[in-house]
Formats: C-alpha cells, structure tokens, sequence
C-alpha cells in the first residue's frame, strides 16, 4: 500500500518535524562522510522551498539512554548549515525548553533546527508514549525520511506517527488543526526506498538475480528464504557460504562456521531445487592461516582437504568469473554483503570483482548493506547502480518480507 508523502502536504507556514537518519562518522569533531545528510537534503530542501520550519531529529550511535558528548550531533548540525548555505539552529536537548526555544529560534530567521540526540533519553529505545508526544509538540506535521531506522518501533520513529494521529494532539498552529491531509507522511529519500526495494518483492524484470553475502546465514534466514520464491538465480558468497560446505560434508578448516545453522542451510538447499532456482555457492576460494594482510595465501577448489587449518577469507578466480557470468543478462539484480573480508586488500577482490559485474548489469541494480555499499565506492561504480540504499538492517528486512514498523505506522493512500 502506498504512503502518503511529503508532496501530498501543503507545508506553508508549518513547523514540520522530519525525522532523519544522521548517524554519520565522526573524528575528531568533524563529519568524515555525510552521504546519509546529502541523502535527507532533497526532503528537507522541499519542505524550506514551501516555507515551513524544519525540526530535525537523529538518533546517533548507541548513548545508552543517556548523555554523551561522544554521541553529540552538533558536529552534524555544523556539517548541515554548511550543506544548506544558511544557519541550523542546534538544540541542546531534543525535549523541553531547550528544544522549544530552539524551534522559535529558527522560526525567527533560519528556519532549520536541529535536535539532540533523540538515544539521549530512554523514552526513545523504549517508545514511550510519553516521549513521544513531547517531540511532537514541537511541530505541526510529521516526515519521517529516516529509512535506516524504520526497522526499528523506536518513539521518534514510530510513536510520534500515534502522538499526531492521538484525539488529544493540539496542533501549535491553527492553519495545522484545520488540515484535511494526513498530518504523517514519508520523505522523499523514504519514499524512493521503499519505491525500489518493493521492486524485487513485486514483478521485478527478469532474470532475477540476488547476490547474497556476509558473515552468518542467521543474519540473512529470512531473506534468503523470502528471496528463493521470487528470484531466478541466487549467488551466496562470504563466510556464509562455509556453514553450507560443512552442512555439504566438505572440508572447512577453521573458516567461520555457524554449526546450529545446517540444517538450515541444508533447507535453503532443498527449497532452491525444488523452487528450479540456480543456487550457487563458490567453487574456489582464497585461504590463508589469519586474517592479516601480511598472511600468505593460497587458491584452491572448494572442498579440498589442502586447506588443512586454514580458512576460507574470499571467493577466487574461478567463482569471480562464474558469478559474473550468472549476472550479466539478468534485468533485476539485488545485492547485499561483501564476497570475503573486504576490509583487508588482498581478501577483497572477489566482492570488487562482483561490484564491477553488477555495474555492467544492463537494469535495474539494487544495492544494501554498508560493505557492499563500499564496494561499489572503492570500484568507482557508484554510478552506475540504479539504487544505494541507505539502510543495510532495514533493507535486509524488507527483502525478507518483514513488515517495518517506522513504514507500517505511517498512513497508507487511499
């Protein structure tokens, strides 16, 4: 079902609380990548363009309830008015007078403000209702923009779309208490989202190919599992594919193995034959003794006992080559985490070499997931995707049929 969005709403004169996801990095009290603060920037320039008051608001790492300068946003705010050529107020608390008088502030002149850390007060984590409704006395109409954190029943995220719809919210302004438009709806970086990603739960073009990696098939189950019913061709890669060789009875080493996960992997197998989906796991790999740059390394077959002790850090040559041939006349293409340890160089060359093959992919290209995100940066193949989605966990959710609540608690079109 379809969201109402920002477009639907006419903004003149409102205070329109837009909830984003600036969870940025930071050194040294400076923004060091502000892609997810570009991402936000067509949302938030809609609602300047028609006159409103923006109230920002973020959530930043994990503060535990509590204050932490470690986890201040006012670096953001900073990186922000830089982005916006004007002033951004910034709120030293996202609650009570000091958020109030920040709003009237920005009312005055900047017409932008930026709230503190929403993770600052246990209220947030725990959607109190209370919480909620004191953020969404600060506005008029809420937009939450924030896919990375639509995944998570979070009071900024899901309890304020209750605090506006709630008998007893007093909009601030007249004109806002008048309205016959929905007073929730979603941002622009939202819905383009949710836009693509209900592209490969829909009728996607095919052949439909998912490329799925990682670390631990427990993280990816559900979407593994939701992904066999729609595609043509699944590609797995990444320490995942190793429970599959043990549950296989093919030799490991010490490569990371999720023992209480084969009889899944083992049901993953089963389904994809029965479904007629090509699943194809690497048929050689790079092994080394460590982790470490430093480490000598050696290509062999998948299921030769030569690894010995080794383990298994990349998909070789051989599997590079294969997938890019299982991916070049596919017309939808979804791809979520890394072929090896992409963080160390001579383990990455299997998740480049697949950035490059889904680059050359002639339809629509679907990335998520922060590494392979990285990828296709450090491949210089950005461009060439047709959607990056800002949010790993919740895309992964998403694809895996999970109903998201920051999107469910928002009001669907008639």
């Amino acid at each position: 079902m379809a969201k109402y969005s920002i477009n639907d709403l006419d903004l003149r004169g409102e205070r329109v609380f837009i909830r984003v996801d600036f969870n940025v990095p930071i050194k040294s009290g400076v923004v060091t990548d502000d892609t997810r603060i570009t991402s936000s920037m067509p949302t938030i320039q809609r609602a300047l363009d028609q006159g409103a008051t923006v109230v920002l608001a973020s959530h930043m790492g994990r503060p535990k309830g509590k204050p932490n300068p470690e986890f201040s946003l006012k670096p953001v705010a900073d990186r922000l008015s830089t982005l916006l050529h004007r002033a951004v107020v910034f709120a030293t608390d996202c609650v009570g007078e000091p958020a109030r008088k920040a709003v009237a502030e920005a009312q005055q002149g900047s017409h932008v403000v930026l709230l503190e850390n929403v993770r600052f007060h246990p209220g947030e984590e725990k959607n109190d209702p209370a919480f909620a409704a004191s953020l969404a006395e600060l506005a008029d109409v809420y937009v939450n923009d924030a896919f990375g954190a639509a995944h998570r029943a979070h009071a900024s995220v899901v309890g304020m779309v209750a605090a506006f719809s709630s008998a007893d919210f007093q909009a601030p302004s007249p004109r806002a208490a008048g309205h016959s438009t929905p007073r929730a709806a979603v941002g622009l970086l939202m819905e383009k989202e949710l836009q693509f990603l209900s592209i490969a739960l829909g009728n996607p073009e095919r052949p439909f190919v998912a490329v799925i990696g990682g670390a631990k098939v427990s993280d990816k189950i559900d979407v593994i599992e939701s992904m066999l019913s729609r595609v043509d061709r699944l590609l797995i890669g990444g320490a995942m594919a190793y429970t599959f060789f043990k549950a296989l009875g093919m030799p490991v080493g010490r490569s990371l193995v999720e023992d209480d996960k084969q009889d899944a992997a083992r049901s993953i197998l089963e389904h994809a034959k029965a479904r007629g989906v090509v699943l194809q796991l690497p048929v050689d790999h790079v092994v080394a003794d460590r982790m470490d740059a430093s480490a000598a390394t050696e290509i062999l077959k998948v299921g030769d006992s030569a690894i010995g002790d080794r383990m298994g850090l990349d998909i070789g040559p051989e599997s590079a080559r294969l997938y890019a041939g299982l991916l070049a006349d596919a017309k939808t293409v979804v791809w979520n985490g890394p072929m090896g340890v992409f963080e160390v160089p001579q383990f990455a060359k299997g998740t480049l070499a697949v950035a490059m093959a889904v680059a050359n992919v002639q339809g629509t290209t679907i990335i998520g997931g922060g590494d392979s995100v990285a990828a296709i940066n450090a491949a210089g193949v950005a461009d060439k995707m047709t959607h990056i989605s800002t949010g790993g966990g919740a895309s992964l959710e998403f694809l895996g049929g999970i109903e998201l609540p920051g999107v469910a608690a928002l009001p669907d079109k008639p």
